[in-house]
């Protein structure tokens, strides 16, 4: 009898918290973003920030901007975090996000190999580059993904006046991959690759690549966030997903993202327009 009550007096004290465990364990949201994001190494020093902060985990997807819009328009997650500012203004406009923030930002590059067969290396206009690389038929490896880069990278063309879909097969390569595998591509075949800085910041395996074309003001490469619109679809945890959104527009959260660093440099910069807290 005594082992009887204390067994009901144990279950007592484990049943009442039980739900709340449950309701720990649902306090998460997934955000949609970007491979430079994640691959850079910014969300694992930032989310921990976060987290520890609100007890909110974040769970990260990690996919070329255009299929993360994709995936939001179908509401596989609750926040929206990439890089491609007119097609992020048109996904609002469309009704599928609440209102968009700018973030921070960084810019792209052009990276090469030091034979450097188009003869870019130094200049600080991209598109003149870009004109140069085709003309001489050289190698670039393009990610072809519908990501932010890629469309960022098939504006310059366009500017250049290189129809890249006439090249394709020849000198001209889409990889149809995220960014670290493009650069491993372009490293591996001695093609140009544009990138984010932040990721080929934190890209090992260089071999004799180098930073070709920076500089430009037509490789600003802004970033931005917003909520799934909740009134499109009710799973979206529009409590939880703001808070996220509050924070990294706050001036904790941009100074977490002014403070990621690689090898002592910083590669977001803040400017979300009016931060708080």
């Amino acid at each position: 009898m005594l082992r009887r009550h204390l067994i009901a007096a144990c279950l007592a004290l484990l049943l009442p918290a039980l739900p709340a465990t449950a309701q720990q364990a649902s306090k998460f949201i997934v955000v949609q973003s970007t491979t430079s994001t994640e691959n850079s190494g910014l969300f694992k020093y930032l989310l921990p920030l976060f987290t520890a902060k609100t007890g909110i985990e974040v769970r990260v997807v990690a996919v070329g901007t255009g299929q993360a819009i994709k995936n939001a328009a179908n509401g596989d997650g609750d926040v929206l975090f990439v890089h491609a500012k007119a097609d992020e203004e048109k996904f609002v406009a469309a009704g599928g996000a609440v209102k968009r923030f700018d973030v921070m930002y960084n810019d792209f590059v052009v990276v090469g190999p030091a034979a450097d067969p188009a003869g870019v290396s130094g200049s600080k206009d991209v598109v003149a580059a870009f004109k140069a690389i085709a003309a001489k038929g050289a190698p670039f490896a393009s990610r072809g993904d519908e990501s932010g880069t890629h469309k960022a990278e098939l504006a310059l063309w366009k500017e250049a006046g290189v129809d890249v879909k006439a090249a394709s097969g020849g000198w001209y390569r889409e990889t149809g991959s995220g960014m670290g595998a493009t650069l491993n591509t372009g490293v591996g075949m001695g093609a140009y690759v544009l990138t984010d800085r932040a990721s080929w910041s934190a890209f090992g395996n260089r071999g004799t690549f180098k930073i070709a074309v920076e500089g430009d003001r037509k490789l600003f490469n802004q970033y931005g966030i917003m909520l799934v619109n909740p009134a499109k679809h009710a799973h979206v945890k529009a409590d939880l997903g703001q808070a996220f959104i509050d924070w990294v527009l706050s001036k904790d959260g941009q100074a977490a993202i002014a403070g990621f660093k690689i090898a002592g440099e910083q590669q977001f910069f803040p400017n979300a327009a009016a931060p708080s807290n």
